[in-house]
């Protein structure tokens, strides 16, 4: 294998030698683990897991994510958390910006020890 400097070894700058794309659904899997990272533990209560769409363009991804979550709770500072995790984690293992996280709520579980006082 002949050196960098040996005559014939032609070094290529970084710029030109290419680049590393990442795919869109790793983008999603990234999101949505992210998600279920900043959701209290036992959210959600049914096992429902948070889904991620995402949308790349360059070196930015624009985030969707839907989950479900308990209730009662805080649900403005639950997606607050959710939005900070998602955005924290794809910019730092995918490399890319991430100026949207929207969060869509498709359901809300009433808390188990609500549930068993009830009865039909």
């Amino acid at each position: 294998m002949a050196a960098a400097g040996s005559p014939g070894v032609r070094v290529v700058p970084a710029g030109e030698r290419g680049a590393t794309t990442i795919a869109d659904r790793v983008v999603e899997k990234i999101a949505a683990y992210a998600a279920s990272e900043a959701l209290p533990v036992g959210v959600p209560p049914d096992g429902g897991r948070p889904q991620a769409v995402v949308r790349v363009s360059g070196v930015s991804a624009r985030v969707r994510i839907t989950l479900e979550l308990g209730y009662p709770c805080d649900i403005g500072a639950q997606c607050a958390a959710v939005r900070r995790q998602v955005s924290e984690r794809v910019e730092a293992l995918a490399g890319m910006t991430v100026p949207e996280v929207a969060i869509h709520v498709e359901r809300l579980h009433p808390a188990r020890a609500q549930r068993v006082g009830r009865t039909r």
